[in-house]
């Protein structure tokens, strides 16, 4: 407790007493009684050979149970261990090479280190970093080639996270990064550490192809990345059917069952090979375990089907498409839960562009609006 604040009063044996208070505030100094502390007790870590001088080995932490000025800063030493100079070690704690390492000469070092912190007296405490020199990489990284497809709403994308590379090493110490050609920055970025695509704002439609490589410090790989931008019209929103799937995921379609169900669904419902089919939108279902896809067919002459007639075709082709993914229903109006007669009801539909949902597998990405669904009685 660091503190207390009494309220004292004093009273007189008069008639009637009278009396008056005053506050004493007591502050607690604190002494520096507590050492640093590393967290954990002891450290291990790997440095591979042939690394430039000045890389990063090993972070130290340490803390102190003492109040702000009896702990941090903290000042660093290296007892023993360090004799010909081998390492260094910042103010901040990191410990980094100061020559460069041959596991011919070395496999291992034993550092005793020293915190010390900044009350007085001082206390200080001392921990053991053992620092193993393993051989350079000899295996290249592998990485998926990645193809995304984004779905936007004419030209109102917000940009955001669109897909991951997903990359490996057979070597187990490798820190892998990636990286993206300088002059296709101003589109998309690319986490170094984690592989995250990011698309910023205002993609026009089209294709672009990324030049993203990743690196494990000695090699460098690069990654086959194609973004496809399909911008909607507002007319297709007023021509869109939904086929409803049963127990199947966002990322499972989109990963197991897109491909294969495109191309079955596009013999199914094409009357010219020049119509275009669009997959607007694919959203799970609230409560269920079933997922809306949603999706519109444009003619050679850039009208669109009716939905009356898409649903005629999908109806006489269900068997087939369902040898690819079980459907639940093929929905162009909703009445479920409406009073209407002879379920009569008038569907709208809203898509959210700046509410974007994005299902990423390994190998393929889909981004797509939220959609909404309004129904109402026509009676």
């Amino acid at each position: 407790i660091s503190g207390y604040s009494l309220v004292i009063q004093a009273r007189d044996s008069g008639t009637p007493p009278l009396s008056s208070s005053v506050t004493v505030n007591v502050d607690i100094s604190d002494v520096n009684d507590n050492s640093p502390v590393f967290t954990p007790a002891n450290y291990t870590a790997v440095i591979q050979e042939n690394k430039p001088v000045g890389t990063s080995i090993l972070q130290l932490v340490v803390t102190d149970k003492d109040s702000f000025h009896n702990g941090p800063p903290f000042t660093f030493t290296i007892l023993t261990g360090n004799e010909e100079e081998e390492f260094t070690l910042d103010p901040h704690g990191v410990l980094r090479s100061a020559v460069i390492f041959k596991h011919m000469v070395a496999t291992e070092y034993v550092l005793c280190v020293q915190a010390k912190d900044s009350g007085k007296p001082q206390q200080v405490s001392h921990t053991y970093v053992q620092v193993r020199v393993i051989e350079e990489s000899i295996h290249k990284p592998t990485a998926i080639p990645l193809e995304i497809f984004i779905v936007t709403m004419e030209d109102d994308f917000p940009g955001g996270v669109i897909g991951k590379i997903h990359a490996t090493d057979q070597d187990v110490y490798d820190v892998l990064t990636y990286t993206l050609k300088s002059e296709q920055k101003s589109l998309f970025k690319v986490n170094t550490h984690d592989g995250k695509i990011i698309a910023l704002g205002g993609l026009d439609n089209g294709k672009y192809v990324l030049n993203v490589s990743v690196s494990d410090g000695r090699f460098q790989v690069p990654i086959d990345v194609v973004v496809h931008v399909e911008q909607l019209l507002q007319e297709m929103l007023q021509n869109t059917v939904t086929i409803r799937f049963e127990n199947v995921s966002p990322e499972d379609f989109v990963g197991l069952h897109m491909h294969g169900f495109r191309r079955t669904l596009r013999n199914a419902v094409l009357s010219q090979k020049q119509d275009s089919l669009h997959i607007i939108s694919i959203q799970p279902v609230a409560g269920s375990n079933q997922l809306d896809m949603l999706f519109a067919v444009q003619m050679h002459n850039g009208g669109f089907y009716k939905p009356a007639y898409l649903i005629q075709k999908l109806t006489n082709a269900r068997r087939h498409l369902e040898n690819v993914i079980r459907i639940s229903a093929i929905l162009e109006k909703n009445c479920s839960g409406l009073d209407c007669q002879e379920q009569h009801c008038e569907q709208s539909l809203s898509i959210d562009s700046h509410s974007l949902m994005t299902y990423s597998t390994a190998r393929i990405s889909f981004v797509c609006p939220r959609f909404y669904r309004n129904v109402r009685c026509m009676c």
